[in-house]
């Protein structure tokens, strides 16, 4: 199973963006905080709309509370200083988790995690001057290269709700 885990973000529109993608995915979304928004926030609900019903959503007071709750076995970090290129890593069958982590808008991954987990680091690549891609963009690439390599389990590869000849 997949799971998205973001650390402090800060814009509610790319977390209820997130939320989508999750939710099209089947993926469990997990938000670190603190964070300075409620559920309730309008952007939030906005970008979510009603995929929320669709979701697995948790939230932890900060890292060791993730850590202590989920005890992941696998977690991957995406992040500019990533050592590999995204598409060059093998993240697995789908049988066993993977933690995909994000960071916060403006200042990614705390160092010292990044440090510690630097084997554990992915990157997308991109133009030189260019600091950083939207997180919900980048959760999106990340989440749809983990499907790919997978199969594309339990999703429709095909038109669902008007039908398969409907073009």
């Amino acid at each position: 199973m997949l799971h998205i885990a973001l650390y402090q973000p800060e814009k509610p529109s790319n977390v209820g963006n997130i939320m989508r993608t999750c939710a099209a995915l089947g993926a469990t979304l997990h938000v670190i905080g603190p964070v300075s928004f409620t559920p309730s926030n309008k952007e939030l609900t906005r970008a979510a709309m009603d995929y929320g019903l669709l979701l697995t959503f948790k939230t932890y007071d900060g890292y060791g509370d993730f850590i202590s709750n989920e005890k992941p076995a696998r977690m991957l970090f995406v992040t500019r200083y990533g050592k590999k290129i995204f598409s060059d890593a093998d993240l697995g069958t789908g049988k066993d988790d993977l933690y995909l982590v994000f960071g916060s808008e403006s200042s990614g991954i705390p160092l010292d995690i990044l440090k510690e987990q630097r084997h554990n680091t992915l990157r997308i690549p991109m133009k030189p001057a260019a600091r950083s891609l939207n997180l919900a963009n980048t959760v999106a690439i990340l989440a749809y290269e983990t499907f790919r390599q997978w199969g594309y389990p339990d999703l429709a590869l095909q038109e669902v709700l008007k039908g398969p000849d409907y073009l």
